[in-house]
């Protein structure tokens, strides 16, 4: 009878806990800070003391860390993986239900196995309306246990908790970009008029029979400077970053995580001394970074893969080289390239330009950016 008094308690507070959580949804904080106190949630309500949350990107399509409680950060923060090398992942998605495994010679990744201080796994599937979006792994600290029936409940429910958060902060990041949207749209309109008069008035005049007088043919220059003005203030002004998050760390941190990623990529990086990225670049040199590097594993087998991170005549360089290129006209299928297109655009906007195709036996990708 008090057993079960104990476990009504334990489910009510759980619950608590759950509603509490789902209010901060509503409330003016980072969702990073978020997913810590789901991690944090799960050791104060269950028998755990060290917990990971780890989320899907689909921008890097990769399973990466997005918060944690007992665990230093600087331990995961390089932490990554996938669910095809994660059979406990797998199964905690497929069948909706809290998993435990010691056998980690066959549940998780291989770089994964032998951490220290880990005798026993829980996973926590990270999923909503059949939508799978990651997974909470949690211990004792090194001891082991036996999960009770509330603690896979409680587990359960805060696994659900973190889906809903992440299901809201991807609603609001459509809404943003259709916002965006939205505004391009009326930037273009309104330039589309303005652009449409100017152009119209100088095809009039130059139209006419009569020869031009010097002062229509000033008018007629700087109605044709002004149209150009306005489409480059639509080019610049539509603005509408589809750049990824920067990790801590920057671009310097991406080259590390991208190294253990592409362990089949020979990648060599050659970061030119005194050469600092400004903050501002930053996000479309990972970007950028990343698609080169997703290319050259997916279509190219290289026996070098150069990145290169330079200046030149104050402006930042990075350049990303592999020789994996089959001959001339025997080309291998590729993709459309799509990322990179969209870089290119990004690059333009900031003054730069991208560049990629052949170059002889290489593969080259250049972005260039003036740094101030």
């Amino acid at each position: 009878m008090d057993v079960s008094i104990k476990e009504d308690s334990l489910r009510s507070e759980a619950l608590d806990v759950v509603v509490q959580l789902l209010f901060e949804l509503d409330e003016k904080r980072e969702l990073d800070d978020f997913y810590d106190r789901i991690c944090e949630a799960v050791c104060l309500q269950t028998s755990m003391e060290r917990a990971v949350l780890f989320l899907y990107d689909a921008e890097r399509r990769l399973v990466l860390p997005a918060g944690s409680h007992g665990v230093y950060r600087e331990i995961i923060a390089h932490g990554y993986g996938s669910l095809e090398e994660t059979p406990i992942a797998q199964r905690a998605l497929a069948e909706d239900r809290v998993v435990e495994t010691s056998d980690f010679a066959s549940d998780v990744p291989a770089r994964y196995r032998n951490l220290p201080g880990i005798t026993k796994l829980t996973c926590t599937p990270v999923a909503a309306a059949g939508r799978w979006l990651g997974v909470i792994f949690a211990d004792r600290d090194g001891e082991h246990f036996d999960l009770t029936d509330g603690e896979r409940s409680t587990m359960h429910a805060l696994g659900r908790t973190a889906a809903l958060a992440s299901h809201v902060r991807e609603v609001t990041r459509q809404l943003e970009r259709s916002h965006r949207l939205s505004e391009r749209i009326d930037l273009a309109r309104e330039v589309h008029e303005r652009v449409t008069q100017r152009l119209f008035g100088v095809s009039m005049a130059l139209g006419s029979d009569r020869p031009l007088a010097d002062d229509d043919r000033e008018r007629c220059v700087a109605e044709i400077e002004a149209a150009l003005g306005d489409l480059r203030e639509a080019l610049i002004g539509s603005v509408g970053s589809s750049l990824m998050e920067l990790q801590d760390g920057g671009l310097r941190a991406e080259l590390e995580r991208l190294g253990r990623q592409y362990k089949m990529l020979p990648l060599v990086v050659d970061w030119r001394e005194g050469v600092d990225v400004p903050e501002s670049l930053e996000p479309l040199a990972v970007s950028v970074l990343n698609e080169a590097l997703r290319n050259a594993e997916k279509h190219a087998n290289p026996a070098e893969v150069r990145v290169t991170i330079g200046e030149r005549d104050e402006a930042f360089v990075l350049e990303v080289r592999n020789d994996g290129l089959p001959p001339a006209g025997e080309a291998r299928a590729g993709g459309s390239r799509m990322g990179l297109r969209l870089a290119s655009y990004e690059a333009l906007q900031r003054g730069g330009m991208l560049e990629y195709g052949r170059e002889e036996d290489r593969w080259r990708v250049r972005l260039v950016l003036p740094s101030s």
